[in-house]
């Protein structure tokens, strides 16, 4: 099969369409044809190498696997004998490992496409869905009639963010820039601060849940907008450290906040077929929409990762495979 591949740390142009040996299913895994993929952060950190210390896992001389993507979507082309829920001919989007391929084996992450979206719409969900989701409703405890703050609320996570955050009940403020204003109104936000044009730092308001995705405020200006009791989940941060990137900021508001009425929640998202069950039906009755702002062929993978590093998308972007 066909396979976006590499061999050593480094830019995009580092990137190559291969051929290599299309996954065997095990007993418990489902073999999936992918039809769209799409791109995030982890497949920028896992391509560069950066920062450093994730090459404790990804391997210190150079990647362990060849292979990069996590998001899919597509149709399942055969089952292992001990897997339900999911049979050949079905479509389906999860995550896996190896996602920027023709083909994906999977093992529990995958679940039943919701019959309204594309494939380009679902391949768009999986990590960003599952970070707004996991960061609002674990991690921050979110409940319905309280106040979010989504600092970051124009990129792939933040934008499910927004959706989440209202289907949950809450009353949502998103914070972006004057080019995403107008985005965040339409997904649902009660309130949109333009950050060239005003601090939310010094807005006068208090928040129950502040979702993170900027990591770009000190303890002290936070603390002006969170409320007694209030929890920061922190989901990015600096990239400026090529070393240990964005850790230093987690672990310095960490510390700041021991002792103190006010919980701070570093995040990863964890892949499971449950979250993606319970997004799945936020999708199909719509009261979740993925933003894809841009489209790429499989064999334009290097301009999509070279797009999503200046930082500035606008929703998902998605490759066609």
């Amino acid at each position: 099969m066909k396979a976006i591949v590499r061999t050593t740390y480094g830019p995009p142009e580092v990137l190559e369409v291969g051929e290599i040996d299309k996954p065997v299913p095990a007993e418990d895994e489902v073999l999936v044809r992918v039809r769209a993929t799409s791109v995030n952060p982890v497949d920028w950190h896992t391509l560069t190498g950066t920062p450093y210390l994730l090459r404790l896992q990804e391997g210190l001389r150079g990647p362990k696997s060849e292979q990069l993507g996590v998001d899919f979507a597509g149709t399942v082309e055969a089952v292992g004998a001990n897997v339900t829920g999911v049979q050949p001919g079905d479509d389906v989007f999860g995550g896996r490992s190896g996602a920027f391929a023709e083909y994906v084996s999977v093992r529990d992450a995958v679940v039943r496409k919701p019959p309204n979206l594309s494939f380009e719409q679902a391949a768009a969900v999986p990590i960003a869905g599952l970070t707004a989701l996991q960061g609002l409703r674990d991690k921050g405890g979110l409940q319905s009639g309280q106040k979010v703050l989504i600092n970051g609320a124009s990129g792939g996570v933040g934008t499910f963010a927004v959706q989440i955050a209202k289907a949950l009940g809450a009353a949502v403020t998103g914070v972006c820039s004057t080019r995403n204003v107008g985005q965040a109104r339409s997904l649902g936000a009660d309130r949109v601060i333009d950050y060239t044009q005003e601090d939310f730092t010094r807005s006068g308001e208090r928040y129950d849940v502040l979702l993170d995705i900027a990591g770009n405020r000190t303890w002290k200006e936070l603390t002006r907008v969170l409320a007694d009791g209030a929890t920061l989940v922190l989901v990015g941060g600096p990239k400026t450290n090529r070393w240990i990137g964005p850790m230093g900021h987690l672990a310095n508001l960490k510390l700041h906040s021991l002792g103190r009425s006010r919980r701070v929640a570093p995040f990863l998202a964890k892949l499971n077929k449950d979250d993606l069950e319970s997004l799945g039906k936020l999708l199909e009755d719509g009261s979740v929409t993925p933003v894809v702002e841009r489209r790429y062929e499989l064999g334009e993978t290097a301009d999509a990762l070279s797009y999503l590093g200046e930082g500035h998308a606008q929703g998902k972007i998605v490759l066609t495979v």
